[in-house]
């Protein structure tokens, strides 16, 4: 099921919400527009993965003319960095609250394990979108890429915690691990939640996304290990 909750905490820059792209103050009206194309995005995202997401099909969702809606948004693009503004929001309470409090080194084997399936579950919430979203990065969208990367510095940061490393040594050991472990989950959620390769393991048991999330957070708690090993290493020279 689609869930978006708006918050207030949001990326998206200001003039974006109070103007629309004719640099026109946004009245009651101009904001309900706003809001309806957004919803319209949302109600398509959450159909058919067969059914292709366009501008034009957003209008036609919305009952709005192509150039409505062009005096909100300028591409697909950034519609989408729009939907996705409240979904990344969200993620704080969703999975990365859970690594701000230190995991032990005698329950590091559960925190993992429930991080990752956190992880998975906001991915399967939002799959779509930002499936798409890495599709565009990859296909060279600067805006895409930021957001990207943007959406893993939190993780990359607190994995350093985790490994009781300091943040400002950039290039020591610990925060090589921390990208490293970073970009791997990343890549196996991104795989673990992809429509295509969910129905090929479907089709071959005993393949499931639940031996990938095992596997993957073994994988996390042996780094976190080995970098705890490097800081406390560290700090007994």
């Amino acid at each position: 099921m689609w869930a978006v909750v708006r918050t207030a905490s949001s990326e998206v820059d200001n003039d974006s919400l109070s103007h629309n792209l004719l640099g026109q103050r946004l009245g009651r009206k101009g904001r309900d527009t706003r809001e309806r194309i957004l919803a319209a995005t949302e109600k398509l995202l959450a159909g058919p993965a067969e059914n292709a997401i366009s501008l034009s099909a957003v209008a036609r969702e919305a009952s709005l003319g192509m150039t409505t809606l062009y005096l909100y948004f300028n591409d697909l693009p950034e519609l989408l960095l729009a939907v996705l503004d409240p979904i990344m929001a969200s993620a704080e309470h969703s999975y990365v609250g859970h690594l701000r409090t230190f995991w032990p080194d005698d329950v590091l084997t559960e925190n993992c394990l429930k991080f990752i399936q956190t992880y998975y579950d906001f991915w399967m919430q939002h799959s779509r979108i930002l499936h798409l979203r890495n599709s565009y990065a990859d296909n060279n969208d600067a805006r895409m890429r930021a957001h990207r990367m943007a959406s893993s510095q939190p993780m990359i940061r607190l994995f350093v915690e985790q490994m009781e490393g300091e943040l400002i040594d950039l290039r020591s050991p610990v925060s090589a691990m921390s990208t490293v472990l970073v970009t791997g989950v990343e890549r196996t959620i991104t795989m673990a939640t992809d429509v295509n390769v969910r129905r090929m393991m479907s089709e071959n048991p005993p393949g499931n996304a639940n031996h990938l999330l095992i596997a993957e957070a073994r994988l996390l708690e042996l780094g976190l290990r080995d970098g705890r090993a490097e800081s406390r290493g560290r700090a007994s020279r």
